[in-house]
């Protein structure tokens, strides 16, 4: 039996061809997208800061069986990141996507410590 891997996708890209509305609804909501507020979820976290540039940064995370399943997770993201801004009907340009197997990642220190304690 292999264990359950976690992996973390994020997909970025820009804002293309806002429309002043658009522009708007995006600032009244900035609040909730936060880059300090940012995190990994199964739906995707969304955070930009419009007022400073027109990118964005959505943060998924998602699971798997095995190291090649990131690909599969990173369609999935790709594709919901996609649908979210086309359902609301903001343009974009750019979009890419970078994805990280946390079972792959180095332990920091605390990790190192609390493993090392087990």
């Amino acid at each position: 039996m292999s264990a359950t891997r976690t992996f973390r996708i994020t997909v970025r890209g820009s804002f293309d061809g806002l429309t002043d509305d658009q522009t708007a609804e995006l600032l009244a909501a900035a609040h909730e997208h936060d880059m300090l507020r940012a995190e990994f979820t199964a739906e995707g976290h969304l955070t930009y800061d419009l007022a400073a540039r027109p990118f964005f940064t959505f943060r998924f995370v998602d699971t798997g069986e095995a190291e090649e399943d990131i690909l599969d997770a990173t369609a999935r993201a790709e594709l919901a990141a996609e649908s979210w801004l086309g359902e609301r009907g903001y343009g974009f340009k750019q979009l890419r996507s970078q994805a990280q197997d946390m079972s792959l990642a180095p332990l920091g220190k605390r990790q190192r410590r609390e493993a090392a304690r087990a």
